[in-house]
C-alpha cells in the first residue's frame, strides 16, 4: 500500500472550543477527507469545523458509537471506487496529537496490518490526562481480552488506524461507550492483524463525557466489560 486514501473521523459532542486545534494539526498532506460527526452538540462545534474545512455530519441521537456509525455510514454510501483504504478515529477533545498520524498508520503502509491502536500506555502520557477508573479499567480489560481472545493490547485508545474493507468486515453496532472495544474483541475474534504504535496523550480540553462524572464511569465500565463477554 503505496499511497493510501486516507479519511479521518472524529465523533465530537459540544467541542467547540477544541476542535480547531484537533483539526488544524491533522497533517494535511496524509488526508483525503476529515469527517466530522456532530454528536448532538449544544454550541458551535458544527460551525467552527467547517470554518476549519471538515465536513460536518449530524447525528443527533447521543453516543460516541453513533457518531462513528454515522462516519461509516457516509463513507460506505459513496461509490466503491471512491471508498477509502484507509480510516483514522480520533477523539475531538485535543487530547490526542493528530500530527503523530504517520506513525499511527505506519504499520499499515508498511507491515500490511489491519488495525493500528494508538497506546497511551507505551507513549507519552501526561500527568491527569486519565483519570485512575479510566487507567484501572484499561488494564483490566486488556487483561481480559488477552486471557479470552489471545490477543494482547495495552489500551483501549480512540487514536486508531484501520483498513476500510476490514472495517465492514467487523459490522461494528455498539452506539455508546463500548465502541472500541468491541472493535478490538471483534478484530480478536477474526484474527486480524493487530499492532500498538506509542502516541501521546494530553489533558483534553473541558470536561469528558465519560470519565468526568461518576455515573459515566460507571456506565463506561460496565458496558466495556459487557462487551468483551457478549462476543465470547
Amino acid at each position: 500500500m503505496e499511497k493510501p486514501v486516507i479519511d479521518v473521523i472524529i465523533p465530537a459532542h459540544n467541542e467547540e472550543g477544541s476542535i480547531r486545534y484537533v483539526l488544524a494539526n491533522i497533517p494535511k498532506s496524509l488526508v483525503r477527507e476529515v469527517i466530522v460527526c456532530n454528536n448532538a452538540s449544544t454550541d458551535d462545534t458544527a460551525g467552527v469545523a467547517r470554518e476549519y474545512g471538515a465536513l460536518v455530519l449530524h447525528q443527533p441521537e447521543m453516543g460516541y458509537g453513533n457518531a462513528c456509525l454515522k462516519g461509516i455510514e457516509y463513507l460506505k454510501n459513496k461509490p466503491a471506487s471512491e471508498h477509502p483504504n484507509v480510516i483514522v478515529f480520533l477523539d475531538g477533545d485535543y487530547s490526542d496529537y493528530p500530527e503523530e498520524m504517520p506513525a499511527l498508520i505506519r504499520p499499515i503502509i508498511e507491515e500490511d496490518a489491519d488495525l493500528v491502536i494508538g497506546s497511551r500506555v507505551l507513549g507519552d502520557m501526561q500527568r491527569g490526562s486519565m483519570m485512575p477508573q479510566q487507567i484501572f479499567g484499561n488494564w483490566l480489560a486488556t487483561n481480559l481480552i488477552r486471557m479470552f481472545y489471545g490477543y494482547h493490547f495495552t489500551d483501549l485508545g480512540p487514536f486508531r488506524a484501520i483498513k476500510f474493507p476490514k472495517l465492514l468486515e467487523l459490522e461494528m453496532e455498539d452506539r455508546d461507550f463500548g465502541w472500541t472495544v468491541e472493535m478490538q474483541v471483534k478484530a480478536a475474534r477474526k484474527r486480524l492483524k493487530c499492532k500498538e504504535v506509542p502516541v501521546s496523550y494530553r489533558r483534553r480540553i473541558g470536561i469528558s463525557k465519560v470519565s468526568g462524572t461518576v455515573r459515566g464511569s460507571i456506565l463506561a465500565g460496565h458496558k466495556i466489560l459487557w462487551t468483551i463477554f457478549k462476543f465470547l
